[in-house]
């Protein structure tokens, strides 16, 4: 009888490894929950047996589950490598990765994708272009990129772009400001507040237009600063409120630095995209899907695009 296992089979297991869930499994490789779990009862019923527990948690494979997951993990890097070879193979050439961004918190999880693609493809150079821009998308059409990070997509000729992930923004104050004890903010309180934030045009700020200019509200004063911590030190010292994302912010909030609040009572969640030009290099794919894998996993207040 043809054994039913397939790379998809290989690459669930892998993932439910990495994540220990069926629902954040179901969500990292995009298919419903129902779908996930009956890819692995296909298998048990091959197999005769099952695969992991299903009421430990976090998850614990079987032994025959095991077997398969180190199979996954010896067989998928022999794939994928292949598969870059081919793609050099195609492109013949020596490439370059030029990375434009507008936010300093990028590079919590820039850096370990950054690593992770150099160790993949040691031939193609990165590069970060200097300096933040109001507009990076803008670098591509003049040739100074080749990947933008953005949060609004528009229309430009030419630009590709790529969702990357979801991520939380979250309301940062004292651990002794008055409104550490509410179990969310709501856009009126920040009437009477100092917002500490980047120095950047308001549209560049998810806080200020999903959050506050929908309800009409505008801070009494404003900060700013250009260092991600530096917003942090600002806003444990007492001197305001801030709104960034729980990434960036997280080892901070768990030193007991800052107190975060999600703004409204269901939180507040962005999308982030990068931007190629259509014609991009066959490298970039890989590096968008290294983004798109390590970031939920790594970091916090971050999930796969629904």
């Amino acid at each position: 009888m043809k054994s039913p296992l397939e790379i998809r089979h290989l690459r669930l297991l892998q993932t439910l490894a990495d994540t220990g869930t069926l629902s954040r499994t179901a969500e990292h490789i995009h298919v419903t929950q129902s779908a996930l779990s009956q890819q692995i009862k296909q298998l048990e019923d091959y197999y005769s047996t099952s695969l992991f527990e299903r009421k430990s948690n976090p998850l614990r494979f079987t032994p025959a589950g095991e077997r398969l997951l180190n199979l996954a993990r010896t067989t998928l890097p022999q794939i994928d490598s292949a598969e870059r070879d081919i793609a050099r193979i195609a492109s013949g050439s020596v490439g370059r990765l030029r990375i434009a961004i507008e936010c300093h918190s990028c590079f919590d999880w820039l850096m370990p994708t950054m690593d992770r693609f150099r160790s993949q493809w040691p031939e193609v150079e990165q590069d970060l272009v200097s300096g933040l821009t109001p507009d990076p998308v803008a670098l591509l059409l003049t040739d100074e990129a080749d990947l933008a990070v953005h949060t609004e997509p528009d229309q430009r000729e030419g630009v590709v772009y790529h969702a990357l992930f979801d991520f939380e923004m979250v309301a940062c104050c004292s651990p002794n400001h008055p409104v550490a004890s509410q179990t969310f903010l709501k856009p009126e309180d920040f009437a009477n507040e100092t917002l500490i934030q980047y120095p950047v045009d308001d549209n560049m700020l998810d806080g200020i237009k999903h959050f506050l200019r929908p309800a009409g509200v505008s801070p009494k004063a404003r900060r700013t600063a250009e260092l991600t911590l530096a917003i942090i030190q600002l806003t444990a010292s007492g001197r305001g409120l801030s709104m960034l994302p729980t990434w960036s912010v997280q080892p901070q909030a768990d030193q007991g630095y800052i107190k975060t609040l999600p703004l409204g009572k269901q939180g507040l969640w962005c999308r982030l995209y990068a931007a190629t030009m259509q014609d991009a290099e066959p490298w970039l794919e890989n590096f968008l899907e290294l983004v798109r894998t390590l970031a939920p996993i790594s970091l916090s207040g971050i999930r796969p695009c629904s």
